[in-house]
C-alpha cells in the first residue's frame, strides 16, 4: 500500500511545488530614467501603491515623461519633474488619481513620491524624489510609490545645480536637465 501511496505523493508535490511558482509575484517594475546628467532606475511598488503604479507606468508607456524638465530642485529636500518642459510649459497629464498615501512606505532618502496640490486626490504626473529623510511628508499625505535603486548619484548631482526664478517659478535648475527618456526595464 505504502508502494502506491510514494508516486502519489511524489506527484502531489510537484503539483503543489509548480502551483506556489505560479503564484510568485511578479518583480516589481524599474523605470529607467535617462537624464541629461546621467541614468536614474526606479523601482516601483505597486503592491503597495497600485493606482499610483499604474498612473505612472502609463505615463511611461505613452513616451509622456520624455523631454520634460526636472524643474524644481531643492538642496536638503528634494528634486522635482513630470509636468513641464524647459520653456516651462506644462505638458497636459491624465485626470489626477486617488491618494494612497498611508501605504506603510515613507518619504525616506531615494524614495520616490507623487507631486500634488493642496487638494489631496490631485496628483497627475509629476512626482519627486527625496533627497533625504522628509518624513514630514508622511504625516502631510505624500504618496510614496517606489524608491532609486541605481543613480542616486546622478540625484545627488542634479540637487547641487545652481537654480533660479523662471517665468513665475522658483527652485528652477538655470541649465535645464531633461528626461532623455523614460522606459521599464527589467
Amino acid at each position: 500500500m505504502t508502494r502506491h501511496l510514494l508516486p502519489v505523493i511524489a506527484v502531489a508535490a510537484l503539483f503543489a511545488a509548480g502551483l506556489a511558482l505560479a503564484q510568485t509575484p511578479a518583480a516589481n517594475p524599474k523605470v529607467l530614467l535617462k537624464t541629461t546628467m546621467g541614468d536614474i532606475t526606479l523601482e516601483l511598488y505597486p503592491a503597495k501603491a497600485p493606482i499610483t503604479v499604474k498612473n505612472i507606468l502609463g505615463y511611461v508607456e505613452a513616451k509622456f515623461y520624455d523631454g520634460l524638465i526636472f524643474h524644481r530642485v531643492i538642496p536638503g529636500f528634494m528634486i522635482q519633474c513630470g509636468g513641464l518642459n524647459a520653456e516651462m510649459s506644462a505638458k497636459q497629464g491624465n485626470p489626477p488619481i486617488k491618494n494612497e498615501s498611508g501605504n506603510g512606505l515613507k518619504n525616506a532618502r531615494g524614495s520616490v513620491a507623487m507631486a500634488r496640490t493642496n487638494d489631496l486626490d490631485s496628483a497627475t504626473s509629476q512626482f519627486f524624489i527625496n533627497l533625504v529623510d522628509n518624513f514630514g511628508l508622511d504625516e502631510m499625505k505624500y504618496c510614496v510609490f517606489g524608491k532609486v535603486v541605481a543613480g542616486m548619484d546622478v540625484v545627488d548631482k542634479i540637487a547641487t545645480v545652481k537654480t533660479g526664478s523662471k517665468r513665475g517659478h522658483g527652485d528652477v535648475p538655470l541649465e535645464p536637465i531633461t528626461i532623455v527618456s523614460a522606459t521599464v526595464v527589467k
